[in-house]
């Protein structure tokens, strides 16, 4: 049983944006439910933006660039592999690379990509919100997924009524108030 060669991770570079760009228009050529809307030169400089923001860790096996993902502080902007490289880890790689390096992390996914939805459930991610896509720019219904998931407010025990308190005669309060005579002078 041979295994895998287990990818390794690195910042892209300016020169990585036609071999991301490669997977990222792939997957929109290549999905019949995802409107073709990018050109390829368009996806070329989609990615080199995102590379220029320090945006963008690549995944590579045997010097192939088989994924990337793009992430802007706690949310992951994107996340594709390479259709001939899934099922090999890749995903879960960066995926954990990311979340090695900042928690919480948010994303979002359409959703007719039942098998990202897959990926994230098991990878740990929660639903938090659904849309009708009226806000991304493809138009499609799309699901928001965070990590890790929102721990459940503790439940608090309802505090006891406190017991009422019985009033015991003050002595004090019966004896007569006398006031001291004199000046202060008089006291020392």
């Amino acid at each position: 049983m041979t295994t895998s060669p287990q990818p390794v991770l690195r910042p892209a570079r300016s020169t990585d944006a036609g071999k991301i760009a490669e997977i990222l228009h792939g997957f929109e050529v290549d999905t019949p439910w995802m409107p073709k809307q990018h050109t390829g030169a368009e996806a070329i400089s989609f990615c080199g933006t995102m590379i220029d923001r320090g945006w963008v860790i690549i995944a590579q096996i045997e010097g192939r660039v088989d994924g990337f993902l793009a992430r802007d502080g706690a949310e992951v902007c994107a996340l594709y592999i390479r259709d001939a490289a899934r099922g090999h880890g890749i995903g879960r790689a960066l995926l954990n690379y990311a979340k090695s390096v900042q928690s919480p992390l948010q994303l979002w996914s359409f959703q007719a990509n039942e098998g990202a939805q897959r990926f994230y459930l098991r990878e740990g991610f929660v639903e938090q919100t659904r849309t009708d896509g009226a806000t991304n720019g493809e138009g499609l219904p799309d699901i928001q997924y965070i990590w890790p998931a929102p721990k459940p407010e503790p439940k608090v025990a309802p505090k006891p009524a406190p017991k009422p308190v019985e009033s015991k005669p003050d002595k004090a309060a019966d004896s007569p108030v006398t006031k001291p005579t004199g000046s202060p002078k008089d006291t020392a």
